[in-house]
């Protein structure tokens, strides 16, 4: 799914916290307004290009794929009205909705789906979520700039009529008809705003239950109207939404407490604080807190000692207790806990693929690794600059990780904490020696985390690789994909192999606590994926 908030994520407390929704009902016009809250800006409408949390979700309540995803990822109807699936996995045919329009007029049809399909595996776009598409004839070699779009694997075979082939069966592939980067694009809408398209509210066409007014591309307020050209409006309740970024949970938790919002999301000592709060609610999300290594920029860190000792000498246990303190886990590895169970036994994919090493405190075993590491480069001391953003979670867990990795010997860390749509350029053009990173699965599958690390993925911004971490899923992605027992399998060894050669250090699995107005009903939260649904809110009277 995406930069955490993902979240992905606005993301984790960490490098993405995202605190969303919130409601305003004091006085009776305003019965259907709802004040919202987020921990980081948006990036870019562009469903093409957009990764953080903040983005995608704004994205996924004001337009719309060919299914929406409900509670517990259940497929509901989008823009899809029926679906047909070939025997052996590889077709599927879409009919499309005759009255589903787009904020200017236009209707939506088949084309705009094969338009926006093109322009996201096209390298000129460079879509660091292209990867997505693999498996769809074609879009690998597309991606790779092998072959034309025109051959990617969808065809309008109809004005409402869509047809996908793959080459190979995709398990989750309805999952990801649910997801932003597989939404619809208005050509002539896109092409009319050209490098601008999505940098604005204004710059930007909608086709789903709100239209989004106010955000110039830089600013920190915004708010979302109800669609009435959206075709299922009869089920959206909200007349209007306001948003606003707040970083500062203490700022956030003011404004709840004066009824300027109706939720905050918590930290620390608040959680200790509210969590009796008949408004309190805590919500574990597929999201996973890790250190990336930049061994393009710093070819120290192609030494795996150093990488294991710097991985080792992290007291995750302190850190979600005493500094995170709001219910977030210590990660058992890269992929997040509660995702996927093994098809035969029932044990869940995090346990069967654990490292413990990979994940443990043992700061003794930290300082002799270093110091091996250390030689072995002909190195007497490293400096590292770590890599965040500047929320108020981001600078705590920037603090704490520095002070546990200065207790190793030579090791001096500097701090670098900026907005986070600065974070993703520098991180994305891998200017940073480690960086606190964060992936929020796209769909409830382990494959989500794990593609990305794969060595030629967008998302590898470390830059690590390993040819038998990349066969293991392939075979997940291709021969072994309609096996659920040899799937699981494969991305298990795949994990292991990531965790025994300390690719990434993963830090901690994310819990997001909340204070949440009651009156406010009818969210749909998934773990993973888009984690909220705001088409169904009713403020309650």
């Amino acid at each position: 799914m995406k930069k955490q908030d993902t979240l992905r994520i606005s993301v984790i407390g960490v490098l993405i916290a995202i605190t969303l929704a919130g409601c305003g009902s004091k006085k009776a016009s305003q019965k259907e307004v709802v004040n919202m809250a987020t921990g980081t800006e948006i990036t870019t409408l562009d469903s093409s290009t957009a990764i953080d949390d903040t983005s995608l979700t704004q994205i996924s309540n004001f337009n719309e794929g060919l299914y929406r995803i409900g509670n517990n990822s259940k497929i509901l109807p989008g823009i899809a009205t029926k679906s047909t699936e070939s025997k052996d996995g590889k077709k599927y045919t879409f009919t499309l909705r005759k009255n589903a329009k787009w904020s200017n007029g236009d209707q939506v049809t088949a084309q705009d789906f094969v338009y926006a399909w093109q322009r996201t595996v096209n390298p000129k776009t460079a879509s660091e979520f292209a990867y997505l598409y693999s498996g769809i004839h074609n879009a690998d070699k597309i991606s790779a700039g092998k072959s034309s779009v025109k051959t990617l694997g969808i065809k309008a075979t109809g004005k409402y009529k869509l047809t996908v082939t793959l080459d190979t069966p995709i398990p989750y592939f309805k999952l990801l008809m649910g997801f932003p980067s597989f939404f619809p694009q208005n050509q002539k809408v896109v092409e009319k705003y050209g490098s601008k398209y999505g940098s604005s509210s204004k710059d930007m066409v909608y086709n789903g239950p709100f239209v989004q007014k106010g955000w110039t591309g830089s600013n920190l307020s915004w708010k979302t109207i109800k669609n009435t050209d959206y075709w299922d409006k009869g089920s959206v309740k909200l007349n209007q939404m306001n948003f606003q970024v707040i970083k500062d949970s203490t700022t956030g938790l003011n404004l709840y407490n004066s009824k300027k919002l109706d939720e905050t999301t918590l930290s620390g000592s608040q959680v200790a604080q509210y969590k009796s709060n008949k408004n309190f609610v805590s919500r574990k999300l597929a999201q996973t807190s890790y250190v990336e290594f930049n061994q393009t920029k710093n070819a120290v860190l192609k030494n795996k000692k150093i990488r294991q000792a710097l991985s080792l000498a992290i007291n995750r246990d302190q850190l979600t207790g005493k500094v995170l303190a709001d219910g977030s886990e210590s990660a058992k590895g890269f992929v997040s806990s509660g995702l996927m169970k093994n098809p035969t036994t029932g044990q869940d994919f995090a346990a069967e693929a654990s490292v413990t090493s990979a994940t443990s405190y043992n700061l003794k075993k930290a300082k002799k690794l270093m110091a091996e590491g250390l030689k072995e480069e002909n190195k007497t001391s490293l400096t590292l600059d770590l890599l965040n953003n500047d929320s108020d979670v981001g600078k705590k867990t920037s603090e704490f990780l520095q002070s546990d990795w200065e207790k190793l010997p030579g090791v001096k860390i500097t701090l670098t904490n900026i907005p986070y749509k600065s974070f993703l350029t520098d991180e994305s053009n891998k200017k940073f020696d480690v960086a606190l990173s964060g992936w929020a699965a796209d769909f409830s599958d382990p494959i989500s985390f794990l593609q990305i690390l794969t060595s030629n993925n967008a998302q590898n911004n470390g830059g690590w690789k390993n040819a038998a971490y990349d066969k293991a899923i392939s075979k997940a992605d291709t021969t072994d994909a309609t096996n659920p027992k040899k799937r699981f399998a494969d991305m298990v060894q795949a994990e292991k192999i990531l965790m025994q050669d300390q690719g990434v250090a993963p830090i901690y699995q994310s819990t997001q606590a909340q204070l949440w107005n009651k009156k406010v009903t009818g969210l749909v939260h998934n773990s993973a994926g888009i984690y909220y649904d705001y088409k169904n809110l009713v403020v309650k009277k």
